[in-house]
């Protein structure tokens, strides 16, 4: 099996230790890997602006970039959901309406790929005895239905101590550009989730989405607040003992992505999303992403 890796900017540019150990947990299980040299954002940030014209030729970039690959797996639910949208930019008939379409079923985040592609519950990462919590990402929860893999496998770390977070569904505040936009309520945001985290009195805070990691990590530096915020993958990748890892599913991995598909959440068109339809009244007709012409 091969896969390619779609890298979350922040990760890319100031976390590569998480995508190095997104490899490393990929590469243990016998996957060979890739890194297309070619890919761009996912143009969350600019979309989200209402730049969608300014955003189309990084659209076609990235969908270009992973043209042709077997599998897509991504280090952040939010960049992977973005990336299982872009058909909708497109007319049906475009051709990039089909490489689209095409690439949000073979694209998957990076737990979600391990649990329930691969069937991957035990890693063999160690720990010694730890509180740990893990923090929910919204898309990653609301867009992907991912609210299962990473908490699971940490559970089957027994040499970590996992707590849940109190209002596990609220959001720490960041959601890109809206924490710029509106600092004053990401701000308070940021503050009650880091509440809730002291709450578990948890010494490590997991999540799947740096950019989360990254926002409640400097609100606790700020605050003059210790806590280690890891990655799922590095959690994953630490201090491996092999003898306790599982094999992957090779077998059924078709099987496995029609299971998954079927139980993912339908994607509301973005078109149809009244927050979407307000930022983007003004920049495409009748407030509809569909701009490719």
């Amino acid at each position: 099996m091969k896969v390619s890796l779609f890298s979350q900017c922040v990760v890319d540019l100031m976390f590569p230790e998480v995508g190095k150990s997104m490899v490393a947990v990929l590469e243990r299980l016998g996957i060979e890997t890739e890194l297309p040299d070619h890919q761009v954002c996912c143009q969350q940030p600019t979309t989200n602006s209402g730049l969608v014209k300014t955003s189309l030729k990084g659209v076609r970039a990235q969908i270009d970039a992973f043209d042709g690959c077997d599998f897509v797996v991504g280090d952040a639910g939010s960049c992977v959901a973005a990336l299982k949208e872009l058909d909708q930019w497109f007319e049906p008939g475009d051709p990039y309406h089909k490489k689209a379409r095409d690439l949000a079923n073979r694209t998957f985040e990076f737990s979600q790929f391990l649990y329930h592609v691969l069937g991957m519950r035990q890693f063999g990462a160690t720990f010694n005895g730890e509180k740990v919590t893990y923090h929910r990402s919204c898309h990653m929860t609301r867009l992907l239905g991912e609210r299962t893999a990473p908490i699971e496998f940490i559970q089957k770390i027994d040499t970590l101590n996992y707590i849940e977070i109190p209002h596990i569904e609220n959001c720490c505040g960041f959601g890109g550009t809206f924490s710029v936009k509106m600092p004053a309520i990401s701000e308070l945001m940021v503050t009650e989730k880091m509440n809730d985290i002291i709450a578990t009195d948890a010494e490590i805070l997991v999540s799947a989405d740096m950019g989360c990691l990254m926002n409640i990590a400097g609100k606790f530096n700020r605050e003059g607040k210790k806590i280690k915020a890891l990655h799922i993958a590095e959690v994953l990748n630490h201090a491996v003992d092999v003898t306790k890892m599982d094999r992957p599913d090779f077998e059924h991995v078709s099987e496995n992505i029609a299971k998954l598909h079927a139980e993912l959440p339908d994607f509301e068109p973005i078109a149809e999303r009244e927050t979407v339809k307000f930022s983007y009244a003004e920049r495409v007709k009748n407030g509809k992403m569909l701009v490719a012409k």
